[in-house]
């Protein structure tokens, strides 16, 4: 080799050692020490005590070996007993004022919520507005001129899978704990809710974290630590920081209010779309209406199809109940709809989406108490070669109709001698019926089987 390519290689070693070297120094920090000393003082640990009632006695052991019977008799039965539980948690100051974010696990239900600083000084503090459905809460406590530097709330957009991040709690009580990690991924469903949408990291998250910020290395705060998965290793969640952005003026406020349509949603297939009359699967069907809320107020059906809203184009039911409960009730909003071959427009007028599972508020609400149905599509009455029926859409365990046997997914063809053709049928038979008569149905179950039962009405 000559003098010159000796040269020439050792110059191209060199240079790429040291690019090498300024790349993997600027991906692995040093320290994280920067970060932790910019931030920590903003996070506080939460302690909180409820007041829970138990029937739960010593003989528990002997109604787990003999049953009831242990239990039937008078002087054996044990009575309800008030006690004190308290659980840890972890927040963070977002302001001077004294307001604090934290999970709304971690103080739901308390009856006294005290909050730690990193100087040991505590202070009690009052709910301000809390949301269950993000999991998210606003606390405040009275600083009396304590001088603490407040987190600052960064950009989730700015964040990218594989970014370093922090998490900084009060895991198992052991206040002032740090982690690391990177993000994982973004934009996680778990499960937990409609408004799943969870940052993902590999940084230890343990009981007690729940509440405390998830950081950048710039010290900004990109998500609210809340959630881990028991049987997981390096799985934790962290509520984005756009949402606690978006609902921090109703939290403010003491309540967080969101639109409701009042629909049962489902995914769209390709079978489905094709049996009502659609080419694509675009939009999100809807499989049921809750009677007398917004959406059948204003005309939208089982069978439609809601691919808009304000122009918006919906892909799957997640993104609709977004939108939809981005908006303020008593919103109208416009609803574009697939009916029968054809596209529309119904304006619809939202209300409040209600605290209670709406899974719950449907079944309480439909006419029939305590069933609720909807029509067949041409698919299914193909499937079943038949012309009549509507299929039960939910049937409240412990009602009387469950009893009898009639379950999710049946075709109701029969309704005391009378023959179904649509749910419109179904539901005024239903509400002529007086409460204790017998009602009659035929079933076709979803494998084929016919069969007849029959239930007092409730």
């Amino acid at each position: 080799m000559s003098k010159f390519f000796y040269i020439k290689f050792l110059v191209l070693v060199l240079l790429f050692g040291f690019t090498s070297s300024s790349y993997s120094s600027s991906l692995i920090p040093k320290s994280f020490a920067p970060v932790v000393e910019k931030t920590a003082e903003g996070v506080v640990n939460i302690s909180t005590t409820k007041t829970v009632t138990s029937n739960q006695s010593g003989s528990d052991m002997f109604q787990f070996f003999f049953g009831d019977q242990y239990n039937s008799a008078p002087n054996q039965r044990s009575n309800p007993r008030q006690f004190k539980t308290s659980a840890l948690g972890s927040g963070f100051l977002i302001d001077r004022m004294g307001y604090i974010v934290t999970n709304n696990h971690v103080i739901e239900g308390a009856d006294e919520i005290i909050v730690k600083t990193t100087t040991q000084k505590e202070f009690k503090a009052v709910v301000i507005g809390a949301d269950p459905l993000t999991d998210l809460a606003l606390l405040k406590i009275e600083l009396n001129g304590e001088m603490i530097e407040p987190l600052v709330l960064g950009d989730i957009n700015k964040a990218r899978i594989g970014d370093w991040v922090i998490a900084i709690g009060n895991p198992l009580g052991l206040g002032g704990t740090i982690t690391a990690g990177i993000i994982s991924a973004k934009g996680r469903v778990i499960g937990d809710g409609p408004y799943d949408n969870f940052i993902q990291t590999d940084a230890s998250i343990n009981p007690g974290n729940s509440g405390g910020p998830l950081l950048n290395m710039d010290g900004e705060v990109i998500g609210v630590n809340t959630a881990i998965i028991q049987s997981a290793q390096g799985l934790g969640f962290a509520v984005p920081v756009d949402m606690l952005i978006k609902i921090l003026p109703k939290l403010r406020q003491g309540k967080v209010s969101r639109g409701w349509l009042g629909v049962t949603l489902q995914e769209l297939d390709e079978d489905i779309a094709k049996s009502l009359g659609k080419n694509d699967t675009n939009g999100v069907l809807v499989a049921d209406v809750m009677v007398d809320h917004p959406a059948d107020r204003y005309g939208v059906k089982a069978g439609d199809i809601i691919v808009a809203i304000d122009g918006q184009t919906v892909i799957n039911a997640r993104e609709l109940t977004k939108l939809i409960g981005d908006t303020s009730p008593d919103d109208t909003v416009r609803v574009r709809i697939f009916r029968n071959g054809k596209l529309g427009n119904i304006d619809v007028k939202l209300g409040e989406r209600p605290t209670k599972n709406p899974q719950e508020i449907a079944t309480n609400k439909v006419p029939t108490g305590n069933l609720a149905v909807r029509d067949m599509s041409t698919k299914e009455r193909s499937r079943f070669g038949i012309d009549e029926g509507v299929v039960v859409t939910s049937v409240r365990e412990n009602s009387s109709a469950f009893k009898s046997g009639l379950r999710d997914g049946d075709i109701i063809v029969w309704f005391n001698k009378r023959s179904i053709n649509k749910k419109s049928d179904f539901d005024g038979y239903y509400k002529n019926v007086k409460q204790g008569n017998v009602i009659g149905l035929k079933i076709i179950s979803q494998s084929g089987g016919v069969r007849f039962i029959a239930f007092n009405k409730e």
